[in-house]
């Protein structure tokens, strides 16, 4: 009983068979490592079938053909997915797999050309069992190559064997049998296409059955789309309606029985996305002003929401609405009057003005701007000007609209008084005056407003017109007006409405384009120092001149130049300046005028000399002025190379050459320089006296063995004198007379470029590359000129690879040289010119020869307008350089006009270009000597040869 009554008592009994522990409650899917060794043997699968079936896991019983097995039942021991899904992946994991990783590719490797090879025997054991297809009929089809033509073409198509054994076939098998159709599958065939044109009794009616048994009716069909014509006529009308109102507005409506079509076809049609936009705008904005009715933009964007929608009615019912919630805000009655008529918005404006918007400019104009003709314009306006006296806008525009200039100068009159502080005002009423009461309204005026430079402006411009008219001396209004600037400079100051040097400068700009230079002069004049250090005046002064010449305000920059130069008389860069605008810009009276005054003020400025006397020589053709000229800069610059020079070229061109020889032989004498000897030379020399031209080039070598032109110079004239014969005379003597001139100036490029063309001419390439390539080793002045030279030398020859060779590395050395970038475009393929160009252009920046080759490119590619910007962009970087001129009148002449090519050919006249290869071998020609610039622009133009 003791042991029945104990509970505790099944502890010291044995389990019954197959007991696990836990397994009642699902603790039976782990091992423990008690559970590993001698453990005993755990439950059967039948007995842990039994357990879950219990726990309504599983069937009851063991592995049946249709049961799902446990997922975890066959999982890998090493996956970690179910035993450590939940730990952190550290380092040290990371680097043990990294590890393990590596051991695995070692063994791969190692046994990856056993398993290779192992691969490729068993594929090609497999191939050899069961070949392809293509390999099987391999040997047929090298067989093919056997074939003949013939053979090829009594070969019979697959397709039609084909058809005939699979007809043979069914004739072998008796199938070739035929069948009566059945009537009612030929009636059936028959009705299929055919078109019932009547109605039966029942369709007769409102009501028509389809074939799915539903019913349409045909007379609410007619209504749907009578309503829907009629709601486009509505649409059409509101949106074309020229005097007409809106029909929702309960008036009629005017549509255009001819257009209405067409207006109907300018309807533009929301799409879905549209329309859903514009519903979620309606719903935002219709909170917006439930939230705050006082928002006046809110109601301004709700109507303009139904405009955009196509709803003028509720758009104009929207803003009428806001209207009457925000009285007191123009922008919501003027949007108002925007979106009714003309007539509408006549009465909205007037309910805006009777609800307190008396004193709304805007409101006023554009009641003013709804009415049709000029007396109800000015009707509005003045009723406005009772509510508003001051206000500018209403002032100006009545006096708009008055087509009488006494009454609109009386009604200034009133405005001035009314509005005082108005400056529009007071010039306004004086401009519509007569000179004496101009002056007095002026006056009143600076009275009224002291601060006012605008009203200082106006009565200076005032004296100039009046002395204009009067007919008093230019000195005389000049100095009245330079008076009543500065009083007005110094009643500003004191008013204190100070203007800054910028500002008055502005306001001179303005004067004279307003026509009154006499009056910005007198302003430049007035302020031209203000705010200015001393020591910086002459430059930001020069500054400022060069600035207005830019912007086109030639009168502000004469006043400025001739301020500076009454500041510093005695500066010869400022009068070069001053003569270059006149030059540009003024008359031949007033360019001798300030060459006059140059020249007194700065007698040592052989520059300004010589443009004195080619003014006099070539502007106004005046050969014994030109003389008078040159004979007081010499008696001012005595042994002046140039201005020596200048007389003996001024003799010359005009038949004098007695006299010419005579100053060249006294230069020679007084100057004794080398440029003289030169000059003497080249005047014998074209004189056709080649021996005197000689004899003075070798005493000229005597005292300047160094003046590298005078061995240029020599070799030339030797080459002339001497007769050539088949040993080559004259080639040996101006070899000689170039090789002890590359011994006197070994670093002169042009003179080993002229020893270099000359073994050329004579047939001696390599003596020409080898000197070249001797130059280059040289210090040279421009070696870039060399490496161009030498790459020209291979052209010639016919070696393009080798010249683009030497281009490439003339560039290594000079990357920046201009010469070698437009040489190597031409050098390039038509395709890959334009990169090259960009490259040069990207090195080079403004270099004139880079961008006239970029103006030819575009020249090839028929581009004629990029070419001729480009063309003239080079001229602008370069005028000197002759060959761009040249390359642009060429190109004039194939495609401009007759104004196009003038224009040319007079800008270039003006620019008077003197370098570039091509144009100095036709300026300095000896057989055409003393070309005018024209002449040399025909024969260069007329030498170059298009690339393409």
């Amino acid at each position: 009983m003791a042991s029945v009554n104990n509970k505790l008592a099944f502890l010291n009994q044995a389990p019954p068979a197959n007991y696990v522990a836990g397994l009642g409650r699902g603790a039976s899917g782990f091992t423990t490592r008690s559970d590993i060794g001698p453990a005993r043997e755990g439950p059967s699968q039948d007995t842990i079938n039994a357990a879950r079936a219990k726990r309504g896991e599983g069937p009851e019983s063991g592995d049946g053909p249709g049961q799902e097995e446990d997922a975890d039942a066959n999982q890998d021991p090493e996956n970690e997915t179910g035993l450590f899904a939940g730990t952190v992946y550290e380092r040290d994991d990371e680097e043990a797999d990294r590890i393990w990783q590596s051991v695995d590719d070692n063994m791969d490797a190692r046994r990856r050309k056993q398993r290779e090879a192992r691969e490729k025997a068993e594929l090609e054991k497999y191939r050899a069992e069961r070949p392809k297809i293509q390999a099987q009929f391999a040997d047929l089809k090298r067989g093919l190559s056997a074939v003949s033509d013939e053979e090829w073409a009594t070969l019979p198509e697959a397709g039609n064997l084909t058809g005939k054994r699979r007809k043979a076939a069914a004739a072998r098998a008796g199938n070739d049998r035929t069948y009566a159709v059945p009537d009612s599958v030929l009636i059936g065939n028959r009705d299929r296409t055919a078109t019932e044109s009547s109605l039966s009794a029942e369709q007769m009616e409102d009501g028509t059955a389809t074939a799915m048994g539903t019913t349409t009716s045909l007379t609410e069909i007619g209504e749907a789309r009578n309503k829907i014509f009629s709601h486009k006529l509505d649409q059409a009308g509101s949106s074309s309606r020229a005097d007409g109102t809106a029909s929702s507005l309960g008036t009629s409506s005017t549509i255009d029985p001819k257009g209405y079509l067409t207006d109907l076809s300018s309807v533009n049609v929301k799409s879905s996305t549209e329309i859903g936009d514009i519903k979620k705008a309606r719903s935002l904005l219709d909170s917006v002003i439930k939230t705050n009715p006082k928002h006046a933009p809110g109601w301004i964007a709700a109507a303009r929401l139904e405009e955009v929608a196509g709803k003028m009615a509720i758009a104009r019912k929207v803003i009428a609405q806001g209207c009457e919630n925000c009285k007191m805000s123009e922008d919501v009655w003027l949007e108002s009057a925007r979106l009714n008529t003309r007539d509408n918005a006549k009465v909205v404006l007037a309910r805006a003005i009777a609800a307190g918007l008396t004193t709304s400019v805007k409101i006023w104009l554009k009641a003013a701007e709804l009415e049709t003709d000029t007396n109800s314009k000015k009707r509005v306006i003045r009723k406005s000007l009772e509510y508003i006296p001051n206000s500018i806008k209403l002032w100006k525009e009545l006096v708009n609209l008055e087509e009488s200039h006494e009454d609109a100068r009386i009604l200034l009159s009133g405005a001035v008084a009314a509005v005082p502080g108005s400056v529009d005002l007071w010039l306004a009423l004086a401009r519509l005056s007569s000179p004496q009461e101009a002056q007095s309204v002026l006056n009143k005026a600076r009275q009224t407003l002291p601060s006012s430079h605008e009203i200082w402006i106006a009565a200076a411009r005032l004296v100039e017109q009046t002395s204009n008219d009067e007919g008093k001396a230019a000195d005389e209004t000049q100095a009245n007006l330079d008076r009543t600037m500065a009083t007005a400079v110094k009643r500003l100051q004191k008013a204190g409405a100070v203007l800054n040097r910028e500002q008055w400068l502005k306001e001179a700009e303005r004067v004279e384009r307003e026509g009154s230079p006499a009056t910005c002069a007198a302003i430049v004049k007035a302020t031209i120092a203000l705010d200015v250090e001393e020591e910086d005046r002459r430059t930001v002064w020069v500054e400022d001149a060069q600035a207005c010449v830019e912007r086109g305000c030639i009168e502000t920059a004469r006043a400025i130049l001739a301020y500076t130069l009454r500041e510093f008389p005695d500066r010869q860069s400022i009068w070069r300046l001053a003569v270059d605008i006149e030059k540009k810009h003024g008359t031949p009276q007033s360019l001798e005028g300030l060459l006059e005054r140059a020249v007194t003020m700065c007698p040592k400025a052989e520059v300004l000399w010589l443009i004195y006397a080619k003014e006099k020589w070539q502007g106004a053709g005046d050969v014994a002025a030109a003389r008078q000229v040159l004979i007081r800069a010499f008696d001012k610059n005595m042994g002046s190379e140039e201005i020596s020079l200048a007389a003996a070229k001024l003799e010359s061109e005009n038949g004098q050459k007695q006299a010419a020889g005579l100053l060249l032989q006294r230069a020679r004498q007084e100057v004794n320089t080398p440029r003289v000897w030169l000059k003497s030379a080249v005047f014998e020399r074209n004189d056709r006296r080649t021996t005197e031209a000689l004899e003075l080039v070798r005493e000229a070598l005597k005292r300047f063995p160094t003046f590298w032109k005078l061995h240029i110079m020599h070799a030339q004239l030797l080459e002339a004198v001497t007769p050539p014969g088949e040993d080559g005379a004259h080639f040996r003597a101006a070899r000689e007379a170039l090789t002890a001139g590359l011994k006197a100036c070994p670093t002169s490029a042009v003179l080993w470029i002229n020893a270099s063309r000359l073994e050329e001419r004579a047939g001696l390439a390599i003596r020409a590359r080898a000197l070249l390539e001797k130059a280059r080793l040289k210090e040279s002045e421009d070696k870039d000129v060399l490496w161009h030279e030498a790459a020209c030398v291979e052209e010639r020859s016919g070696n393009a690879p080798q010249a683009k060779a030497l281009i490439a590395r003339g560039l290594q050395e000079h990357p920046k040289s201009g010469l070698l970038w437009a040489a190597s475009i031409w050098l390039e393929p038509r395709a890959a010119r334009r990169t090259r160009s960009a490259d040069a252009l990207n090195k080079t920046g403004d270099d004139a020869r880079v961008i006239a080759s970029v103006a030819r490119m575009f020249w090839n590619e028929r581009k004629t307008e990029q070419a001729r910007k480009w063309f003239e962009r080079a001229t602008k970087a370069n005028a000197d350089w002759g060959d761009g001129w040249a390359w642009w009148a060429k190109f004039e002449a194939q495609h401009g006009t007759d104004d196009s090519r003038r224009a040319v050919r007079e800008r270039c006249i003006r620019a008077e270009p003197h370098h570039g290869e091509q144009w100095q071998l036709a300026l300095k020609d000896p057989k055409h000597p003393n070309r005018r610039t024209e002449e040399v622009l025909d024969v260069v133009s007329a030498a170059l040869v298009v690339t393409t």
